[in-house]
C-alpha cells in the first residue's frame, strides 16, 4: 500500500520538531516518512495468530534488590575529615 505523505503533513511535523526544512529536504523527508509507513504496513501483514504479545525479546524480572540500611548513621566519623562542622554539617569557604 502506497502511503501518500502531504506537504501539510511535512510542515506540521516541521513545526512540531521545531526544524526549517528547504524544499528538497521536504521532499526526501515526504519520501522517508512513506517508506517507513509503508514498512509499518508490512509488518501487519504477519500473521501473529497464538503469538503471545511481550515488552521485551528476553524474559524481564525484577532484578533490584531489597533496600536495607547496612552501614547506619556514621556521620559523626565522617565529620571528622571536613575542615569545619556546624549543626552537624561541613562549613567550607563561602565562594562566589
Amino acid at each position: 500500500m502506497a502511503n501518500v505523505i502531504t506537504d501539510e503533513t511535512i510542515d506540521y511535523v516541521g513545526i512540531l520538531a521545531k526544524l526549517e526544512l528547504s524544499e528538497e529536504e521536504k521532499e526526501q523527508a515526504k519520501k522517508d516518512m512513506g517508506s517507513m509507513l509503508d514498512y509499518i504496513d508490512k509488518l501487519g501483514e504477519l500473521e501473529t495468530t497464538g503469538i503471545e504479545p511481550m515488552s521485551h525479546v528476553f524474559p524481564v524480572q525484577n532484578v533490584f534488590r531489597e533496600d536495607v540500611v547496612t552501614n547506619g548513621d556514621e556521620s559523626a566519623k565522617i565529620l571528622k575529615n571536613a575542615p569545619g562542622e556546624k549543626d552537624n554539617m561541613f562549613m567550607v569557604p563561602k565562594t562566589v
